[in-house]
């Protein structure tokens, strides 16, 4: 495991403290001895392929799945213990499938955590709703069912949800996943506003800018690959052992294309990651 010298320590700033730490189901390690550290208002990006370990410890670190072994401490508690304190957008939604939500009520979702599911909601809720949602530039869409939306105006409902809550850690699976280009730059600019209020962002992306742009990087292949300030380990070697890739930078717009080889599919088929 590639580290950079960032000390595990636990001050009082600490929101995630790990060490130790296995990840995965009942039957199944995922990735074993993790050690790792997320200060208040500080960013960490997650990279790797499906399967490599990244949603199991979001999941983990939310209190979805137990620990299977070692210390974790997540806003000063056991993983699940802080739920007012911690926003997770996961990757799979089923509300707007369910019932014939209005996108407002699922944004008010973010909310429910303070109040229960049938507390009455004050003003200053309902003012961080509608903010959260201007946010993410889909105040005209509070009344349109979410299950009518597109793939991209419903994660910009989800990731209102999200900064609705107004949480110490925010915990995001490819948030990214179905935005445009607009979108995306709204996220990021939503991102960079709550780390500057003092929140903390563990969020999985394949997006390697992205992954450089957090301040803290873990490359996962079932394993640490590499752990620490992202422009520093993320590296070619690092890539190639994290991914199977290929890595070429366009000259033009200093941005990597990363061709990941898909893993167990058989049909020699390269997605591009950009």
């Amino acid at each position: 495991m590639a580290n950079s010298s960032l000390p595990i320590s636990k001050p009082s700033d600490v929101l995630v403290y790990a060490r130790n730490l296995d990840i995965g189901y009942r039957n199944e390690t995922i990735v074993a001895n993790m050690a790792f550290e997320l200060k208040r208002g500080q960013s960490l990006a997650l990279v790797g392929v499906n399967g490599s370990g990244k949603s199991t410890l979001l999941k983990t670190l939310v209190g979805l799945l137990p620990p299977l072994r070692g210390e974790l401490e997540v806003v000063g508690a056991q993983p699940g213990k802080t739920p007012r304190q911690i926003a997770y957008v996961s990757q799979f939604h089923t509300s707007g499938f369910i019932l014939p939500l209005p996108a407002i009520d699922a944004v008010r979702m973010g909310r429910y955590a303070d109040h229960g599911l049938l507390g009455q909601m004050g003003q200053e809720d309902e003012e961080l709703v509608r903010e959260s949602m201007q946010r993410m530039e889909i105040a005209y869409l509070a009344d349109q069912s979410l299950r009518s939306l597109s793939g991209g105006q419903q994660q910009r409902v989800y990731i209102a949800q999200a900064l609705a809550k107004r949480a110490d850690l925010l915990v995001l699976d490819e948030p990214t996943g179905g935005l445009d280009a607009a979108g995306k730059e709204l996220y990021q600019t939503a991102i960079q506003e709550e780390l500057k209020r003092g929140a903390s962002l563990v969020v999985a992306t394949h997006d390697i800018q992205d992954a450089i742009a957090c301040d803290i990087a873990m490359l996962l292949a079932r394993k640490v690959v590499a752990y620490g300030i992202g422009r520093e380990i993320i590296t070619p070697d690092a890539l190639l052992e994290a991914f199977g890739i290929v890595i070429t930078l366009n000259e033009q717009n200093h941005r990597l294309t990363v061709v990941e080889r898909e893993h167990g599919h058989g049909h020699g088929e390269d997605h591009e990651h950009r």
